[in-house]
């Protein structure tokens, strides 16, 4: 069997992500490198969005945003995103990008093959795909298993689901310079379910029916809602481009419990979703970027994993949500109904202070909240 020095089992955005980290830093030329995924990487398949004040990933945005529009059943309120910009970075162009780069270092390898097991045999770690197994030193897990959570109940587990359509319409009904971050008046239905709007001209846009729930819809359940807020939007004729479709975990579960000295869960199956919101592409980037700094210094991976305050914020979010799934609209609209959106976003981007923890807090219904906290002190 083949020895490396560290072995990436799925490719997901953590672990690309990741290995163009440990490129960028120059500190990993002399450690063989395998990736092993099933999938090539070679289609458009998701859309990350995300905020940022710092002209991260610029070049590979394919939009940017100034101000986005925050809507209800009963308000509508356009943030001004100041200092921020809210972005969109295609998977494909993200994909092309990190191989780009790593086909030119003769130390990194990827894999077309699946995954089938992994696991730590004292010294070393052995992968076993359907054709081949390797030995390596130390294993970067994102094969998300869904099982860790379902199989217990301390920590609730929702989906943030949605199916998006890039559509072409006849009517300029769009404003490219500002998107639609969340539009809670469509019909609830028990649910936390909105949508998004990401114009790219005036007649392009990415629309997004998103929920966050512990069931999934049927595939025409999602499309009706799409066509039903295209209708609504005044438009006639369109063509529809492309589509796209995604699962996000949303749990605050310890997934961290699951790592060992030399085998580490990363991206959604070491928690480094954003659990309040879904939101991964940011919380990957600075992830990866504390892991790259971390194994130059050290070699034992359980130690890697700090639980902080955002988690503890993030678990009594999902614990309303999990017992009171429709109230995800009256949450979140409490917090941009007259909230300082720059604080907000900071707040989500866990960059805040303490004080400024408490900006955004209060302006949320407070009872939902102290229940949730006793209930989760007495668990």
């Amino acid at each position: 069997m083949k020895h490396y020095h560290y072995i990436f089992t799925g490719t997901g955005l953590s672990a690309l992500m990741t290995v163009y980290e440990m490129v960028l830093s120059g500190k990993f030329k002399d450690k063989s490198i395998l990736l092993i995924d099933e999938n090539s990487k070679k289609t458009n398949d998701r859309t990350w969005c995300f905020w940022d004040d710092k002209g991260l990933y610029d070049d590979l945005a394919s939009a940017q945003w100034n101000s986005a529009w925050f809507k209800n059943e009963t308000f509508e309120r356009q943030l001004n995103l100041n200092p921020y910009q809210y972005k969109m970075v295609k998977g494909l162009d993200f994909y092309n990008r990190v191989f780009e780069l790593i086909s030119k270092e003769e130390n990194i390898t990827f894999l077309n093959q699946k995954v089938i097991d992994f696991q730590e045999l004292g010294h070393h770690c052995v992968v076993k795909t359907e054709q081949e197994s390797f030995t390596c030193n130390q294993i970067f897990n994102s094969i998300f298993n869904p099982e860790l959570v379902k199989t217990q109940t301390k920590y609730p587990f929702l989906h943030q689901h949605f199916i998006g359509w890039f559509i072409k319409s006849k009517e300029p009904v769009f404003n490219p310079d500002c998107a639609t971050f969340m539009d809670f008046s469509v019909e609830q239905k028990g649910n936390t379910r909105f949508m998004y709007v990401l114009p790219t001209s005036t007649t392009e846009a990415l629309l997004e029916y998103t929920l966050f729930s512990k069931d999934l819809l049927a595939k025409e359940e999602y499309e009706t809602e799409i066509k039903n807020y295209i209708n609504k939007l005044g438009i006639t004729n369109y063509e529809l481009v492309e589509k796209e479709q995604g699962n996000i975990p949303m749990t605050c579960y310890p997934f961290w419990q699951h790592n060992s000295k030399n085998i580490l869960n990363i991206g959604s199956a070491g928690g480094w979703t954003k659990a309040s919101t879904g939101y991964t592409f940011k919380n990957t980037v600075k992830k990866s970027q504390v892991l790259v700094q971390f194994l130059s210094k050290e070699n034992d991976l359980t130690k890697f994993h700090k639980a902080d305050k955002f988690w503890f914020y993030d678990l009594l979010l999902l614990d309303i949500l999990d017992q009171k799934n429709h109230l995800g609209s009256t949450i979140f609209s409490s917090m941009f109904e007259k909230g300082n959106a720059t604080v907000i976003f900071k707040f989500l981007d866990e960059e805040t202070s303490f004080g400024e923890d408490l900006q955004v807090i209060w302006k949320c219904p407070k009872m939902l909240f102290i229940k949730a906290l006793f209930r989760r002190i007495i668990r």
